[in-house]
Formats: structure tokens, sequence, C-alpha cells
């Protein structure tokens, strides 16, 4: 029998760092105009920006599209595949 976990999918697609089409959304954190905190398959993503806006969100399909101006996009990794309370938070609020 083959092995049958799943291997994550996620995509980013930016078009001209005004529109985000994100893939393999798990859950939206948080977000405001200045920044959005996503849990995907491959780990937190933080994109910051201005007058950031989410156009339309699909958690079913794992599916967001942000309209904005992106001043910058990263993962915040956990080291050692822990638990995300305290390092993820500590390593948020560095």
């Amino acid at each position: 029998m083959a092995d049958a976990k799943k291997t994550p999918r996620h995509e980013i697609m930016m078009f001209n760092r005004k529109k985000l089409e994100i893939s393999g959304v798990l859950n939206v954190e948080s977000f405001d105009s200045e920044e959005f905190l996503l849990e995907t398959e491959c780990g937190f993503l933080c994109i910051k920006g201005q007058n950031l806006h989410m156009k339309n969100l699909s958690l079913e399909t794992g599916q967001v599209s942000i309209e904005g101006y992106v001043f910058d996009l990263g993962y915040i990794d956990e080291q050692g595949g822990g638990s995300k309370g305290k390092g993820f938070l500590g390593k948020l609020f560095k």
C-alpha cells in the first residue's frame, strides 16, 4: 500500500505587489490593514504592507486573496517542530 501521508500543498502568487493569491491556508490567526498572520500547510506566514484587506477567504479550500501594497512576506518557523505556544509568540513579539 502506498504511503497515505498527504504532501503539503502551498502556493503564493503575487501580482505587482498589490494582490496576493495564497493556497494551502489552514487558519487566519490575525489581520489588520498593516499585517496578516496566516497558518499555512508549510508554516506561519506573515505579510506586511499598507492598506491590506482580505478580498476572498475560503478555509474549506484553503484559498485567501489579499489586496493592498505588500512590503514584506516571510515565514515564522518553529525550531524542532514543537508546540506553537511560547516559542512562536516569543519570535513574533521579539
